[in-house]
């Protein structure tokens, strides 16, 4: 499978396959295909799988398309601005927030990632639900605004605001840190808590969380009173 993305800030990526070659995806990525693929919808799994996927907020069911003859195209298109970031999976596995899965080779496992402490999941600003991404193949994630990639060594750490983060390799821990300072915590406006991840391994950081770009926008979008149209 060869494929090309394309369309700056609002990203779509063009999958090539040969024929037997299939891709899956979430219902409503889909942007375009070649006549001769063929779509079939199932749970992927099983329906406890589609159920998991679910608890994620991902849908229950996938749509796995294959193509029955050479040279066949299909797109994916990014569902808001950002980008999208093809992954290599080669027996590894990628922890990525939720709503990032895109599309993906079918030999590609996708399931839930909880938070394995209790506070990540209350003050990690994420909640307790990540995804799973593991096996061998391509996988596509979209990210909110542009992308940021790190590798870090065995020990180096990194603190962010929990909202940035995309996407890191397994090996990375997760955890959280207090805001040092009374005067930082309640006029610093970065909340009570960092993320704080650990290395080796490599993580995706996102410039715009989706989150906040609905609240940058809330203040523009018209509203109504009472019987007003």
């Amino acid at each position: 499978m060869e494929y090309e993305i394309k369309g700056g800030s609002f990203p779509i990526v063009i999958c090539k396959l040969e024929k037997g070659e299939t891709m899956k995806n979430e219902s409503g990525s889909m942007a375009l295909m070649t006549s001769q693929i063929k779509m079939e919808t199932n749970t992927g799994g099983g329906i406890l799988k589609g159920l998991g996927r679910a608890l994620a907020g991902d849908t229950i069911f996938l749509n796995f398309y294959t193509a029955q003859s050479e040279n066949q195209e299909i797109g994916f298109a990014s569902g808001y601005p950002g980008k999208i970031i093809p992954l290599k999976l080669n027996g590894n596995t990628i922890i990525a927030q939720k709503h990032s899965y895109l599309a993906s080779e079918k030999d590609v496992d996708i399931s839930i990632h909880f938070k394995k402490k209790i506070g990540r999941g209350l003050f990690g600003g994420e909640g307790f639900i990540l995804q799973k991404f593991s096996g061998n193949g391509m996988v596509f994630l979209e990210i909110d605004g542009e992308v940021l990639e790190y590798d870090l060594a065995a020990g180096e750490k990194m603190l962010i605001d929990q909202g940035h983060l995309a996407a890191m390799e397994s090996t990375v821990d997760f955890d959280i840190e207090r805001v040092k300072g009374a005067k930082n915590m309640l006029i610093g406006g970065e909340g009570l808590f960092f993320g704080k991840l650990t290395g080796p391994g490599k993580v995706w950081i996102q410039t715009m969380p989706i989150s906040k770009l609905a609240d940058a926008l809330l203040p523009f979008i018209p509203t109504t009173n009472g019987g007003d149209v």
